[in-house]
């Protein structure tokens, strides 16, 4: 199963040093029978997208939690076997727990947001927790981050993409 885990480029140096994302359990994001039925799309790819999208918007509360990590957003991309996940639609359609850490060699590819996108998302994080209890002035915030895409970095620059970043 593919999955989306949030994280932030300080989380990302323990994955190196560690060679592992971790500690299990790991809260994710992937494509669910529940997400699967809110959406009522057969393209794959959207429905990628969206769990994606929710991976991306966890970040953000990633980034609350840690006022020293840069202000972006970063999405691990991650293909586990099934027996290693449990769906959690009772915390969102496209939760998921990963029962195991993810071993390095399981990451498909790292995303991140770019230079561009580092006011927003520094302003959603400030309000990320006050749009999940429903400002809509916090929600629009929030919400001007989905007009960035994440970039995609393949898993053996990890070591490059750290370097770029002092954390």
């Amino acid at each position: 199963m593919r999955i989306y885990v949030p994280a932030t480029l300080a989380m990302l140096h323990q994955v190196e040093a560690d060679k592992e994302v971790g500690p299990a359990p790991l809260t994710a994001f992937a494509v669910t029978p529940a997400l699967r039925e809110w959406y009522l799309d057969d393209d794959e790819e959207v429905l990628e997208y969206a769990a994606f999208s929710q991976a991306a918007r966890a970040a953000l509360r990633l980034l609350d939690n840690d006022p020293s990590a840069p202000r972006r957003r970063v999405v691990l991309s991650a293909d586990v076997p099934d027996r290693d996940v449990t769906l959690h639609p009772d915390l969102e359609r496209a939760v998921v727990r990963s029962s195991v850490p993810i071993s390095l060699d399981r990451l498909a590819s790292i995303h991140v947001d770019g230079a561009e996108a580092e006011a927003d998302v520094a302003a959603a994080a400030r309000v990320i927790m006050e749009a999940d209890l429903g400002d809509e002035d916090a929600q629009f915030v929030v919400d001007g981050t989905d007009d960035y895409e994440l970039e995609w970095y393949g898993v053996q620059e990890l070591p490059e993409l750290l370097e770029s970043f002092s954390v």
